[in-house]
């Protein structure tokens, strides 16, 4: 749209619309689900039955409200863990790898690159499964080739880890790279002039430079890892994430408990991202 033209009014009404519907068909169901958390009914959906806060609260036989629901804190808890060690790999090697790609001299770095980008194209499913099989025939070879038991190459916690890991941390290479293209490199040059060393160049110019970047890929890297499902699926143990455990859930028949998590995510979800908002505009404005 050129805003220099002449516009109908047409034309300017049939573009409001668009931008109405868009927005309606983005948030009526988040909206729509946050409604039913408080539906008081034995079923996630409509009709509305009447307001209740007992799918939060209720501890009773036939109606056990989230904060009582083990099952669910449990997957919670689990969903909280491996996105926090997510996080924290992905950030550790992605910032690591975004430093590597920065230098000029480097040999094979289109190369590299390019595998990097690689899990960003290979559907969730596909890396899930080879995620899985290449674990299990490794396992395998080491117990029959010497007789080692490898508890990371089952499905488990660690392999739901790794597997995250395997892709999230590109995001994370992307976004800090960046923010590393804007850096002055001349600050460095008179930091070491001054009589810094290396550490301490990176650690009170470089990073501190990188900060917004840092703590916006993390929140992100959380996020992602918080909610993944396809991945998740092949590589999960006895110990599910929410995701996972809110997936067999519905498959086999589940309460407006499902809407009560639900709100929950979506309330801690925007704040989360709205604090990470408000302090990378600060960081910039500083």
């Amino acid at each position: 749209m050129i805003r220099s033209l002449p516009q109908s009014k047409t034309y300017s009404r049939g573009f409001r619309l668009y931008i109405l519907l868009y927005f309606v068909f983005l948030f009526a169901p988040l909206l729509i689900t946050c409604i039913l958390a408080f539906n008081d009914s034995q079923f996630p959906s409509l009709p509305w039955k009447g307001f209740t806060l007992e799918w939060f609260t209720s501890d009773r036989p036939d109606r056990v409200g989230i904060f009582h629901d083990q099952s669910n804190l449990d997957s919670i808890w689990v969903s909280i863990q491996t996105a926090f060690f997510v996080s924290i790999i992905s950030l550790v090697v992605g910032t690591c790898a975004a430093f590597l790609f920065e230098q000029e001299n480097f040999k094979f770095k289109q190369l590299l690159y390019f595998l990097m980008l690689a899990p960003l194209v290979i559907p969730g499913v596909i890396l899930g499964i080879s995620i899985l099989m290449f674990a299990n025939s490794l396992g395998t070879l080491f117990e029959m080739q010497m007789d080692l038991d490898v508890p990371l190459l089952r499905p488990g916690f660690w392999l739901v880890v790794l597997g995250q890991f395997s892709f999230i941390c590109t995001f994370v290479t992307l976004v800090v790279s960046a923010r590393l293209k804007k850096f002055d490199h001349t600050l460095e040059e008179a930091a070491l002039n001054l009589g810094a060393n290396r550490f301490e160049v990176i650690w009170h110019i470089t990073l501190k430079f990188l900060r917004p970047a840092i703590l916006g890929s993390a929140a992100v890297a959380f996020l992602m890892s918080f909610e993944n499902f396809n991945t998740t699926l092949f590589l999960v143990g006895s110990e599910t994430t929410l995701p996972i455990n809110l997936y067999l859930q519905l498959r086999d028949g589940s309460t407006p408990v499902i809407n009560s998590i639900s709100f929950l995510l979506i309330v801690s979800t925007s704040l989360l991202a709205l604090t990470n908002l408000y302090f990378s505009s600060k960081q910039q404005e500083d």
